[in-house]
Formats: structure tokens, sequence, C-alpha cells
């Protein structure tokens, strides 16, 4: 079969792998929409994870169609765009109206216009490897671009001293995935899909370090002396794909007794907080 003529056993043996490991990354949201599905609230989880996403995937994809012989990157990425969908589609029919609307305007924007703009623009390149090559290396530069939001939880984790913003099975795959993409661009000879993996990798590495370092590591929470009278704030984690949030509650606090001390009793009936 042509569309599977590999001039290299090791790339079809990478592709295949990596492959695998993405099919499980792309999974990973999973729970995090089965939760906003049940409760019918994206409870102040972001779309933009998703919509950056599945505008990487349709690239590559287009890279590949372009590429020729590259089926086993059209067969993840038309994954991937199809798996963004459905998490796009789920967080627009739950989401508020605003959080709605700017999804729905940042789509038109980046995945129709956007990706519409680049896939004319290269059209106009006489010659269909320069434009491959164009293209690929669009696909290069938005690829290791996309990696500054994992940066964001990596400064998290060192800020807050904890691992519960980064599991390690996923920054796990992640590596591993990377590992695998970059085998197969090794054999492809393909600068465009080793460049990105490069990266991928460098920052798996990073995460998984920075667990080792954190997992036993206990959260210190320092509280504020002045404790406010009706209303304070609890941090929410968010699963993964979302993002913190946080929801006020009232706690009632009763008025010191003389001395300073909090009335625990003492014909009131009641003790500290109600």
């Amino acid at each position: 079969m042509a569309i599977l003529d590999y001039h290299h056993p090791w790339i079809f043996t990478f592709g295949i792998l990596g492959n695998i490991l993405s099919f499980f990354v792309y999974l990973a949201p999973v729970p995090t929409f089965y939760r906003i599905y049940r409760k019918k609230s994206t409870e102040g989880f972001q779309s933009l994870p998703y919509l950056v996403a599945l505008f990487s995937s349709m690239l590559w994809f287009y890279y590949a169609f372009l590429k020729g012989h590259s089926f086993l990157l059209i067969t993840i990425n038309s994954f991937g765009c199809v798996v963004e969908m459905v998490y796009i589609a789920i967080f627009i029919v739950y989401a508020p109206k605003a959080a709605r609307n700017s999804t729905i305007k940042l789509f038109a924007l980046m995945n129709v216009g956007l990706f519409s703009l680049l896939t004319l623009v290269s059209h106009f390149i006489p010659n269909d490897q320069t434009r491959t090559v164009v293209f690929g290396w669009i696909c290069t530069t938005i690829s290791v671009s996309v990696f500054a939001a994992p940066l964001n939880i990596v400064a998290r984790v060192v800020r807050t001293k904890s691992v519960e913003f980064m599991p390690f099975s996923l920054s796990f795959c992640l590596t591993l995935s990377a590992v695998m993409w970059f085998g197969y661009g090794l054999f492809e000879k393909d600068w465009c899909i080793m460049i990105p993996n490069i990266v991928g990798f460098v920052l798996g590495i990073c995460q998984m370090g920075l667990y080792g370092w954190f997992r036993n590591k206990e959260r210190v929470i320092k509280m504020d002396q002045v404790l406010p009278q009706h209303v304070t704030n609890t941090v929410v984690l968010a699963p993964l794909g979302g993002v913190s949030k946080v929801d006020p509650f009232a706690i009632e606090i009763p008025p010191p007794a003389e001395g300073g001390q909090a009335c625990a009793g003492r014909g009131h009936g009641s003790g500290g907080f109600r």
C-alpha cells in the first residue's frame, strides 16, 4: 500500500508509537469535560488551550497532506482535530454567555480565519517543495510558541511548591511522545518535526524533575493575621485543562469577648464558627 510505503522501518515504528502515546494525551482532558457535562457548567475553565490545540492539529494535518507519504501524521492529527472539536462544542454548550461568545469569536478568527489565510498564502508559492518547507516552518514556529502554556504551570508549581497542578502521568506521556516523534522526524530527516519535539522533551524532563523535587513538600498556606468579618475565599483546584477558580463562601465569626478571646459558649449555646 503506497500510503504506508516508508523507506525506513524505524519511521513506521516511531510513528506508530507516537500515535499511541499522542492518542492518550489527546484523551487526557476527558475527565474535565465529563465534569462539565455532569454539572452543566464550565466552572471557570478556559477554552483557549483547546482552541490552540485544534489550530496546531489543523496545521500539522495540512503539512502532512502537502508533504505526502505521511499517513501516520495524518491519522493522529485528524483524530486530534475531531477530539478538540468535541471539547470545544461541549464548552460552547455549557459556558456562560460571555465565555461562549469569546470562544466563538476566537474560533472564527484563529481556527477559521488565520488557518484559511495561511493555506491560501501558501498556494501562491509556485514550487511544491518550497511550499511544503515554508508551511512546515510555520507549523514549527507555532508549535514552539505553544510551549509557553506549560511554562505557566511550571511557574505555578515553583510558586506554590505543590505538584497537584501537574500530574506526573501526563508529563511522562508527553515526554515519551516527544521522544517518539523526534525519532520519527530524525529518520524522516525533517527538522520541522524534530525541533518542536526537542523543546517538548526538555520541558517534559523539567516537569518530571520538578515533580520529584516538590512531591514530598507540603504546601504552606499563610493566612492573614486579620480575618475578614464575614467573607473569605477558598481556591478550588480545577482538573487538567482548566484553571483555578475562587469561590466565595460566608463564614460567620462571633465577636471577640472581653480579653480578646472569641466566645466559646458562656451562655451563647454555640462554640466558635457556626
